[in-house]
């Protein structure tokens, strides 16, 4: 790979600066693609782009940044898109630093900021070695997520149309699906959250056998099928819908017939229930009857230790004596037929029993 350096100045990068759906982020009087596709969304937080401005207005080394040369004679950026942009919307007026806009300072300190140079690098080499040099350079800067870094190897048309539904801030995904999704989608935990579901966990095999397909028509309608299945089988919204893993029951249960109403009756009863400790595993169970995605609440020390007592260390399944450490506790009537957790309930098996009980 070819490296030139080169020093540009702000007025230079900021020239042409434009950032839409369509166009993508331009700069540098439209020569400068500012996010790639294997970049991520803007996410700086105000003190991270407060920090670049204070940099550029001190005269202080703003961090080098990287540039690709394509073939046209334009760019792209390797390393340095979030400070591109921040340096960006301060010059266009976004936002403001120390309580002044760009437009509120005096000619000297416009000029000041306009004429600062920023040293970057020019990079000419194959997609594959900027991709390589990608990787290196942002080991520095702030830690990439694996989506994100996915997003790098598997560039491509498909990529480019799936982050236009799950990657921006306010993205359709983020639309239809905020109420039961965790995390944000400009960090792609919408986008690999949903790979995730419509090929079972196998999110570098769906993406490799997509990357050069037109669009992420697929993944976008599966999706809207999920959120449509979650909100008619469980119309009721709770905080803990966030955490389920919706794609993986829908695709288990898409077909069943379902009766919302009975459905939302377990359900609310689960929620109230004291010995359901995993209240997001609820939703699994209403489903398919599996205790454990409940993590039913285990019988506290005093507990055991009187049934133990009770018991005389004795287990009632196959009459041996024990030591209290050597026997785990069980309810003497199950929780799914309304036993409770409670010291009346609580009788002590060996290990062996209480294991071969269990199926474990």
């Amino acid at each position: 790979m070819k490296i030139e350096l080169r020093r540009i100045k702000v007025g230079d990068l900021v020239e042409g600066y434009e950032d839409n759906d369509e166009l993508g982020v331009q700069a540098y009087g439209g020569k400068l693609d500012v996010r790639p596709p294997y970049q991520r969304e803007f996410v700086y937080k105000d003190k991270q782009r407060d920090a670049v401005i204070a940099t550029l207005r001190r005269d202080f080394p703003l961090n080098i940044m990287y540039w690709a040369v394509r073939e046209d004679g334009t760019f792209e950026i390797i390393d340095g898109q979030q400070r591109t942009i921040s340096v960006c919307q301060f010059v266009e007026g976004d936002f403001a630093f120390e309580d002044r806009y760009f437009h509120n300072l005096q000619n000297d300190e416009k000029g000041q900021v306009l004429d600062y140079e920023l040293t970057v690098y020019l990079c000419s080499g194959t997609d594959s070695e900027k991709l390589d040099w990608f990787k290196t350079v942002n080991i520095a800067g702030e830690e990439l997520t694996d989506q994100e870094l996915r997003n790098a190897v598997y560039a491509g048309s498909w990529v480019t149309d799936a982050k236009r539904y799950f990657s921006k801030t306010g993205c359709p995904a983020y639309g239809i699906g905020s109420d039961y999704m965790s995390g944000t989608p400009i960090r792609q935990d919408y986008l690999e959250t949903a790979i995730k579901w419509i090929n079972h966990g196998d999110i570098e095999g769906y993406m490799a056998k997509q990357q050069h397909k037109p669009n992420a028509n697929e993944l976008w309608l599966y999706f809207q099928s999920v959120i449509n299945w979650v909100k008619a089988t469980f119309p009721t919204k709770r905080r803990e819908m966030k955490a389920v893993a919706w794609g993986d029951l829908y695709n288990n249960f898409k077909d069943s017939e379902l009766d919302a109403a009975k459905l939302e009756e377990r359900v609310a009863s689960l929620m109230a229930d004291e010995d359901v400790t995993k209240k997001r595993g609820i939703y699994p169970y209403v489903l398919s009857g599996e205790e454990r995605n409940l993590s039913i609440r285990a019988f506290s020390p005093n507990q055991r230790r009187e049934a133990y007592e009770r018991q005389k260390g004795v287990c009632p399944v196959c009459g041996k004596h024990f030591e209290l450490g050597e026997m785990e506790a069980d309810h003497i009537t199950p929780w799914h037929s309304g036993g409770k957790t409670v010291a009346d309930n609580c009788k002590m098996l060996c290990q062996d029993d209480n294991r071969k009980k269990s199926g474990v």
